[in-house]
């Protein structure tokens, strides 16, 4: 039952092989068998099932259901949920439970969907490893030594483990496809706009951007048709149009125009990766496509402008967390000034204080425009190269990530070569393009992610370009060791 897609899974429920109730029991079961994984911050049994039960009801008389209907989908503990708690990795809101369902939340419960639980993530979404969670690390099920990615690591590894049949994800440098590549899952992070942050806890405002996580980008695909579409209670949510992204699944791709940037195949990348993002590319040549180089001459700005644009708007977005408004309080404060500091200094963990300070320090007086400014000015250089490169091409390809999945701990001393992890995404969230990361083989024993990155709003064309290459390989249904 775990191995199904999503589709498998809705078939089985309309032909009565199960029912929802007995399917999410079956789910239920896995999450608590594979607690080790620590991939769920929250389990919640009862509110599943009593979803399942209202799933079955509606099945039963064929009432407004969907493809998603009676499907368990775990949600990323980003997203508030009414009535469960919400805690976005952090002590800081280790007791908050939100009185509202985020607008993703709400259109998942209107699809039938169940939520079994909520997905452990990095602190406030500030990481790439998920070892910055108050609730601990979590870890891959490839290798149990390493880490998943973050900050989704907690969606990724579920996935992966068959723990869940979908979930969902949010990407602000590169969050959801990082974690996707080193576990070896499809991830798709859309167009900036395109899904609705309402209820989704800020980390970047400029940047984040929730997504779907699934097995195949056939199962992507059904999870973004839910997500998708324009919210009025987002004032960054665009008013567009949205596609039936199953319906052009099948096209082909001949003459497919593919731009490689030749910035993303430098000597800084490992040469087994390389090898591996080749043979894929190889792959689409087979399926008709074609192959140019470009150049993108300011992805190399894009580390530096991205740390001090991010860092700057959480400094912004986290100071509503003083233990007065929102948040943790510090027990027996002796006056104002001793409980704003040791409420935030006793919350926050060291990778979202040391973001608060670096964007606290660009956005002072004297500064700003020596750092924010500048770096807003870089992004715009960043965000016309993709433009230049995408007149020529249809879609960019390259690697999601430098490495493979690295060692629990190898990386948490050093926060530059943590930041380093995301050198490939990141500049994507900067230009608010869609982009997606597909399984595409293996490196010493460990997943690889191909990245395809396309123009605004072309999420179908990224989902039709990844299923087609997930016809002519396998590399996305295999499953790790002990999660058969």
């Amino acid at each position: 039952m775990h191995n199904k897609t999503l589709t498998e899974l809705a078939q089985g429920l309309r032909e009565k092989q199960y029912s929802s109730v007995e399917l999410t029991q079956f789910f239920l079961d896995r999450i608590n068998q594979h607690q080790a994984l620590n991939s769920f911050i929250t389990v919640a049994d009862e509110s599943a099932l009593e979803q399942a039960k209202a799933a079955d009801t509606r099945l039963a008389a064929d009432d407004n259901t969907t493809p998603l209907t009676g499907i368990p989908v775990a949600q990323k503990d980003i997203f508030c949920t009414q009535g469960i708690k919400t805690s976005c990795g952090s002590k800081m809101l280790d007791n908050f439970i939100a009185p509202y369902d985020a607008t993703v939340i709400e259109k998942f419960n209107q699809a039938g969907a169940v939520m079994p639980g909520k997905l452990n993530m990095d602190e406030f979404a500030m990481g790439s490893s998920n070892e910055t969670s108050f609730y601990g690390p979590v870890k891959n099920p490839w290798n149990l030594e390493t880490v998943p990615g973050g900050s989704s690591g907690g969606s990724a590894a579920a996935l992966a483990a068959r723990l869940v049949p979908a979930a969902t994800g949010t990407d602000t440098g590169g969050s959801i496809r990082q974690p996707s590549s080193l576990c070896n899952i499809t991830g798709l992070k859309p167009t900036y706009g395109r899904v609705s942050r309402y209820g989704m806890i800020a980390y970047a405002s400029s940047l984040d951007q929730g997504g779907p996580m699934a097995r195949s980008a056939e199962d992507a695909a059904l999870l973004l048709q839910t997500m998708a579409g324009f919210d009025p209670k987002d004032s960054t949510s665009v008013d567009t149009e949205v596609p039936d992204y199953s319906a052009t699944l099948n096209d082909s791709l001949e003459g497919l125009k593919i731009g490689l940037p030749k910035e993303f195949f430098s000597e800084d990348l490992n040469n087994d990766i390389a090898a591996v993002i080749e043979t894929a590319i190889n792959e689409y040549k087979k399926l008709g496509a074609e192959v140019k180089e470009v150049s993108m001459p300011n992805l190399n700005l894009a580390i530096p402008s991205y740390y001090v644009i991010a860092s700057a708007e959480c400094s912004a977005n986290l100071s509503r967390f003083d233990g007065v408004r929102f948040g943790y309080r510090c027990d027996k404060p002796a006056d104002l000034t001793d409980m704003y500091t040791r409420s935030r200094g006793e919350a926050f963990g060291p990778e979202v204080k040391r973001r608060i300070l670096m964007g606290t320090y660009a956005l002072s007086a004297g500064y700003y425009d020596a750092y924010y400014l500048k770096a807003q000015q870089v992004r715009r250089l960043i965000s016309d190269d993709f433009k230049k490169a995408l007149s020529e091409v249809d879609v960019l390809m390259g690697p999601v990530s430098p490495s493979t999945a690295f060692a629990i701990g190898e990386k948490s001393g050093d926060p530059i070569q943590m930041y380093l992890s995301d050198i490939y995404t990141i500049a994507i969230n900067l230009a608010g393009l869609p982009a997606m990361s597909i399984p595409a083989g293996f490196a010493n024993e460990k997943p690889v992610g191909l990245q395809i990155i396309g123009n605004y709003f072309a999420e179908a064309r990224l989902l039709n370009i990844a299923h087609q290459y997930q016809q002519v390989s396998d590399w996305h249904k295999l499953t790790p060791k002990g999660f058969e």
